[in-house]
C-alpha cells in the first residue's frame, strides 16, 4: 500500500503542471470555437497532427532508453550525456532540412500559403525534442518540483500570449487607437493573423523552457561512449516504430479525415474541427493518463527489482481502473448539463455523438500504457512496436473504410475514425494482456476490473435511458448515479482499505 500511496503522491505532483496546464488550455477551447470557425480550428489540429508524429521521430525512444540505463549503468552521468548528445546532434540535423526545404513541405501537405508554419513548427519540435532528456532526468531523479515549475511556466506563456494576442492586442488597438500602448502593440501585432499566434505562442513558450532548463543540459559531459549509445539505440529504436504507430492511432484520423472525406478540402478541413473539438471532451482522461505516465514509468523501473513487484503491479492496475472507470462516468453524465455548453462552441455540438466512444477508447489507451510495461522491463521493446504497428494498420484500414462512405451508414466521416480508435485501442490491450501473460506474469483480476468498466457503462447508458426536463432533476439523477458506483467500489474494496 506504501508503495501505490507514494506512486499517488508522484502522480499528484506531476499531475499539477499536466492538470492545471489542461484545464487552463482547455479554458481557451471555448474561446477558440467561438472566436475561430471548425475551418480554422481544424487546420490547428492538422499542424499539430504532424507534429505529433514529427515529435516521436526526434525523440526515437531515447526518454525511456534513459530511465532503462539510468537503472543499470554505474555511471549515471554518462547515460545522460549520451542521450543528450544523441538528441542534440539529431535535432539539428532535423532543423537544417526544415529550414531549407520548409516550402516543398508546405506544398506537399497541401499548404503552400503557409511556408511559415513549416518553420515555426520546426523549431517547436527542435526545442521540444532537445528538453526531452533533462526533463527525463528530472523525473529519475524524482525532483517533480522543478519539473512541476519549468512545465507550469511554458503553460503559463503559451497559454499568456494566447490571450495576449487573440484577445487584449485587438481590444487595445480597437479602443486605444493612437495611444502610445496601441503603437507600441502595432509593432509586434499583426491583425490579419488569428490562428498563427496560436503557433507563435506555443514558440515562444518552447524558448523559454529550453532557457530554463539549461542549467541540467550544461552539466553533460561533452563526450559520448560509443558502446553505450550502441544499447541505449537499439533498446529505444524498436520504441521508435511503437511511438510512430501510437501517434497514428492517435491523430492521424484527424489528418485522414481531411483526405479522404468526400468533399472539398475546405469542408473536410471544417469537419476536422468539429472531430478534434469533441476529442478534447475527453479532457479529465488524458488529464489523468499523462500525469500518471509520467510518474509510472520511472516508478515501474524502480519497483522492479522488488520481490513484491508483480503484486504491486496489480494492486495499481486495480486502482487503476477504478478511477478511469470513474472519470468516463463523470464525464458523460455531465456532458450535457455542464461540459459541452462551457468547453464547446455551439458550432460543434454536432459532433457530441463521437465523445462516449473517444472516452472508452482512450480509457482502452490508459490500460495499454499500465500493461505495457511488461515488454520495456524484460527488454522485449520489439513487441511495443509490433503491438502499436498492429494498432496503426487497423486504424489505416478502418478509417480508409469508414471515413468516405455516405451520412446514412450508421459509421461514416469522423463517426468511422471515433469507431476506428475506439476497436484500435480495444485490440492493442488485449493483445498486450495477452502476450505479456507470457513474458512477464502479472495477477491481474480481470473479473474486477470489466466489473468496474461494466458497472459505469451501465449506469451511463440508464443516464441516457431516463429523460428529465428540469435541469436540477437531470443533476441529482445523474449524481446519484455517481453515488451508487463509489458506494459500490468502496464495498469492494474495503476489506483492503481497512486491513491493518
Amino acid at each position: 500500500m506504501a508503495d501505490i500511496k507514494r506512486l499517488a503522491g508522484q502522480t499528484a505532483i506531476y499531475g499539477i503542471p499536466s492538470i492545471l496546464g489542461r484545464i487552463l488550455g482547455y479554458l481557451l477551447v471555448p474561446f477558440y470555437t467561438r472566436v475561430f470557425h471548425p475551418g480554422e480550428y481544424g487546420v490547428v489540429n492538422v499542424f499539430y497532427s504532424y507534429a505529433s508524429l514529427l515529435k516521436v521521430i526526434l525523440t526515437y525512444g531515447m526518454e525511456t532508453a534513459f530511465f532503462r540505463f539510468t537503472e543499470h549503468e554505474q555511471d549515471k552521468e554518462k547515460v545522460y550525456s549520451a542521450g543528450m548528445i544523441s538528441l542534440l546532434i539529431t535535432s539539428m540535423v532535423f532543423l537544417v532540412f526544415v529550414m531549407f526545404f520548409a516550402g516543398s513541405i508546405a506544398q506537399w501537405i497541401d499548404y503552400s500559403d503557409h511556408e511559415n508554419y513549416i518553420i515555426w513548427f520546426g523549431w517547436i519540435l527542435v526545442l521540444d525534442a532537445i528538453a526531452a532528456i533533462p526533463f527525463a532526468r528530472l523525473r529519475a531523479q524524482n525532483k517533480a518540483k522543478r519539473f512541476a515549475t519549468i512545465n507550469m511556466i511554458n503553460i503559463g506563456i503559451n497559454i499568456g500570449l494566447n490571450l495576449f494576442f487573440i484577445i487584449l492586442c485587438p481590444i487595445i488597438l480597437t479602443y486605444g487607437k493612437d495611444g502610445i500602448l496601441a503603437n507600441a502593440i502595432s509593432l509586434i501585432y499583426r491583425s490579419d493573423w488569428g490562428i498563427e499566434y496560436i503557433f507563435i505562442s506555443n514558440l515562444i513558450a518552447s524558448i523559454v523552457t529550453i532557457l530554463l532548463l539549461l542549467p541540467e543540459m550544461i552539466v553533460i559531459k561533452w563526450k559520448i561512449d560509443p558502446d553505450l549509445w550502441k544499447k541505449m539505440f537499439f533498446y529505444a529504436f524498436p520504441l521508435l516504430f511503437a511511438g510512430m504507430a501510437g501517434i497514428v492511432n492517435e491523430t492521424f484520423d484527424r489528418l485522414l479525415l481531411r483526405y479522404l472525406l468526400p468533399v472539398s478540402k475546405d469542408v473536410a478541413t471544417y469537419q476536422v474541427g468539429i472531430y478534434a473539438a469533441c476529442y478534447k471532451i475527453s479532457i479529465l482522461m488524458t488529464i489523468f493518463i499523462q500525469a500518471y505516465k509520467y510518474a509510472a514509468e520511472p516508478f515501474f523501473f524502480a519497483k522492479a527489482k522488488d520481490k513484491d513487484a508483480k503484486v504491486v503491479y496489480a494492486h495499481i492496475m486495480n486502482y487503476f481502473m477504478i478511477v478511469v472507470s470513474m472519470i468516463f462516468l463523470v464525464t458523460m453524465v455531465y456532458l450535457d448539463d455542464f461540459i459541452m455548453p462551457i468547453l464547446v462552441g455551439k458550432d460543434y455540438w454536432e459532433g457530441r455523438g463521437v465523445i462516449p466512444v473517444l472516452m472508452l477508447a482512450n480509457l482502452f489507451l490508459g490500460v495499454y500504457y499500465n500493461l505495457s510495461i511488461w515488454y520495456k522491463l524484460t527488454g522485449k521493446t520489439h513487441w511495443g512496436a509490433w503491438l502499436s504497428a498492429i494498432g496503426a494498420i487497423i486504424t489505416f484500414a478502418l478509417n480508409f473504410w469508414w471515413i468516405p462512405l455516405s451520412p446514412d451508414h450508421f459509421i461514416h466521416g469522423y463517426y468511422g475514425s471515433a469507431w476506428a480508435t475506439f476497436i484500435c485501442y480495444a485490440v492493442m490491450m488485449i493483445l498486450s494482456y495477452l502476450i505479456g501473460q507470457r513474458y512477464f506474469p502479472v495477477g491481474y483480476n480481470l473479473k474486477k476490473f470489466s466489473g468496474y468498466l461494466g458497472l459505469s457503462v451501465f449506469l451511463y447508458v440508464i443516464s441516457t435511458l431516463i429523460t428529465l426536463d428540469s435541469a436540477f432533476s437531470r443533476i441529482a439523477f445523474h449524481t446519484s448515479l455517481l453515488l451508487i458506483f463509489v458506494l459500490v467500489v468502496y464495498l469492494v474494496e474495503k476489506p483492503k482499505l481497512f486491513k491493518r
